[in-house]
């Protein structure tokens, strides 16, 4: 009998030890890391309050804001949200001058930490040097430099990273994706940003639309590729298998950076969204799926970097002040706090385990 009980403790002690690293790792897995981009283009939209309340609720860990609104600053404070600010392209000239950065600083960042946690400063959005703000190339790394000194200089660049956000456009060769490369014509302009990426180690911002690579050239790209529905492979590079377009454009972005031989840089998906309307493949039930799997695929990583990748969705809200049709559908509620799609954002888990049933109730991020 002694024997039967010692027996069945240990059986029993061997299932509790099970159970919980199963639950660890569930909730590991579990815990994408998933933002949302705040934009105000728009004259319907809930008060600052309103909208950090609506991050609070729906268990959005993370926000993006394209600048420093400081109604928006303020009701950040003690929020629990991680926050990438945003220095809009408009101020690169100026914080490009030392003492403009410090005050910049002083006035929106140490104003504000640590009530407001402060995680990210993307210095400019989208700037390219061959393209239309080719005039700002030349204030982006310095307006950069000068924030991390004024940043360091108080202590806090392990806290806070600075960097910019770029789009795919600067990537000249996206195919195969390890054979990604940047265009020759924005190396002068992209490989010193790299290089002090590598000395702060902080991470480069990149928005990636696979929606945009779609609509430009649906003859070649296929919607379930875009929208991550594929049910088999579609390209293979090597060993490497690509079953949505996202993994592959961002891998090529990974590779382009690794061709310049500077060092090793993680990349930040700064946005990723789908219309619902507006233009060519949008339609409400196109913006839901892919938004729906990105949410669940960037718990997993890509071919070429596995591991979580953080994110951040554009947009929370349809912006109707926005300069084009398209652009004005982005969002992931409508103004008026409702929700647009129905995947939630933190939640109940059930989890089974062989003769017992264990309900879970607690947010989950993979629940966006």
């Amino acid at each position: 009998m002694a024997s039967f009980f010692a027996t069945t403790k240990s059986t029993l002690m061997a299932s509790l030890m099970l159970l919980l690293t199963l639950f660890t790792v569930i909730l590991h897995i579990a815990e994408a890391e998933i933002g949302v981009c705040y934009g105000m283009m728009g004259n319907n939209l809930p008060s600052q309050h309103e909208v950090i309340d609506l991050y609070k609720s729906n268990n959005i860990k993370s926000m993006r804001l394209y600048e420093p609104n400081q109604a928006a600053l303020e009701a950040l404070r003690n929020s629990g949200l991680e926050l990438m600010l945003g220095v809009p392209n408009s101020d690169l000239q100026k914080l490009a001058n030392n003492a403009n950065a410090i005050q910049w600083v002083q006035s929106n960042v140490l104003n504000f930490w640590p009530s407001v946690n402060i995680k990210y400063i993307a210095v400019g959005n989208e700037v390219n040097p061959v393209g239309g703000t080719s005039s700002l190339a030349q204030f982006v790394l310095p307006a950069i430099q000068n924030i991390y000194q004024a940043i360091r200089a108080k202590g806090l660049h392990d806290q806070i990273k600075v960097s910019t956000a770029i789009d795919m456009t600067l990537i000249g060769t996206s195919y195969p994706p390890s054979k990604g490369s940047f265009r020759s014509d924005v190396r002068s302009y992209l490989d010193p940003i790299i290089g002090y990426l590598v000395y702060a180690n902080a991470p480069l911002f990149a928005n990636v639309y696979p929606y945009f690579s779609y609509s430009g050239n649906p003859s070649d790209i296929s919607l379930p590729y875009a929208l991550f529905t594929s049910p088999n492979v579609v390209v293979w590079d090597g060993s490497r298998g690509y079953q949505n377009l996202f993994d592959a454009l961002l891998d090529s972005l990974h590779a382009a950076i690794d061709s310049t031989n500077i060092g090793y840089v993680k990349v930040v998906v700064s946005e990723s969204g789908w219309p619902s309307e507006g233009g060519f493949g949008t339609t409400y039930d196109n913006a839901h799926v892919y938004l729906d799997n990105l949410i669940q695929h960037v718990k997993q990583g890509t071919p070429m970097r596995p591991g979580l990748i953080e994110t951040y969705l554009f947009a929370m809200f349809d912006e109707n002040q926005k300069g084009n049709e398209l652009e004005k559908h982005f969002g992931v509620f409508y103004p008026n706090k409702q929700k647009k799609y129905p995947f939630g954002f933190g939640g109940e888990r059930n989890l089974e385990f062989g003769f017992s049933v264990f309900n879970v109730s607690v947010p989950l991020k993979s629940d966006m």
